[in-house]
């Protein structure tokens, strides 16, 4: 392939730039509220496709899928969940059709909105639906998976010996944390940045890191915590336009492509390697940051 791995790229000295929000994107283009993103993948794939070409036009060196509902745990809810592999194909083809030759692909895969801790789940039925997911996204043209949005280390390990047992993706996983009261970082299932860190590096990722839950400052505390458990491995950040603010009744992320370029810098010198946007950001911000790495 050659394109290569993201992770060898990295190593190299690269600092490598990701894309930016899709249910963002998605809502832009026409999305009801309560209505299967994924679906969009069979209906809707010109418009799909078009939010990462637009991706990669700003600048971005790699693009995610429209697949983070994709397990069939997600799909269920929408009668979809015999379509799993037609929707994650289709999804991971989108952005594969984007990309071109020059870029990766990093199909996003999300939490199933299943509980190990209250037994509403298996180990290894977890295993299963993400094993499912994981070999129609590598049939759709994916380079790599980017697992993400975590808060508990078991689904995340699951996702990983998944992927890394049933495919030759590389493994990309990141996890979301809230500041606490005490002004340290947790997932909602309590887990650490440095928890995190070394439970995917030890399932076998080969890219860790945070998504969402935060600003690009805020970020920079996050990643220096990540690197410090994280050695030289690749730490990816997709971080939010800035914390939701309520407007007229809808949520509005702040940060300008600008606020977020400015950040940049610093979150460079706190270890991150690929930096991209989560909730809130465009690809104006995608560009900004881009080139904030090119000064």
């Amino acid at each position: 392939m050659a394109r290569g791995k993201i992770a060898d790229a990295v190593k190299s000295g690269k600092v490598l730039i990701s894309d930016g929000a899709w249910g963002t994107f998605l809502y832009k283009k026409g999305m009801k509220p309560g209505e299967c993103p994924e679906r969009w993948c069979l209906e809707r794939f010109d418009d799909v496709k078009d939010i990462a070409a637009s991706y990669i036009a700003a600048g971005a060196n790699m693009v995610e899928s429209n697949s983070f509902g994709g397990t069939s745990f997600k799909l269920k809810g929408f009668g979809l969940a015999d379509k799993a592999d037609e929707i994650n194909q289709a999804a991971a083809r989108a952005s594969r059709e984007a990309a071109g030759d020059g870029n990766w692909v990093i199909a996003s895969i999300g939490p199933t909105g299943k509980m190990l801790v209250t037994e509403e789940v298996t180990e290894e039925e977890l295993y299963e639906a993400f094993k499912d997911q994981a070999v129609a996204l590598e049939k759709g043209g994916a380079d790599a998976v980017c697992i993400e949005t975590m808060s508990d280390i078991g689904e995340a390990v699951e996702a990983i010996k998944a992927v890394k047992e049933n495919t030759r993706l590389e493994i990309i996983c990141t996890f979301t944390f809230e500041k606490t009261a005490r002004g340290g970082y947790r997932t909602m299932m309590g887990v650490t940045p440095v928890q995190a860190a070394e439970a995917a590096l030890e399932a076998g990722a080969d890219i860790i890191g945070a998504n969402c839950g935060n600003g690009i400052e805020r970020m920079v505390e996050i990643v220096g915590e990540i690197r410090a458990a994280a050695g030289d491995t690749p730490i990816l950040v997709h971080a939010n336009a800035g914390l939701p603010v309520n407007v007229d009744g809808k949520d509005v992320f702040p940060e300008t492509p600008e606020d977020m370029a400015k950040a940049v810098p610093a979150l460079v010198a706190a270890g991150a390697n690929i930096i991209g946007g989560c909730c809130g950001t465009t690809p104006e911000h995608i560009n900004a940051m881009k080139q904030a790495i090119a000064q």
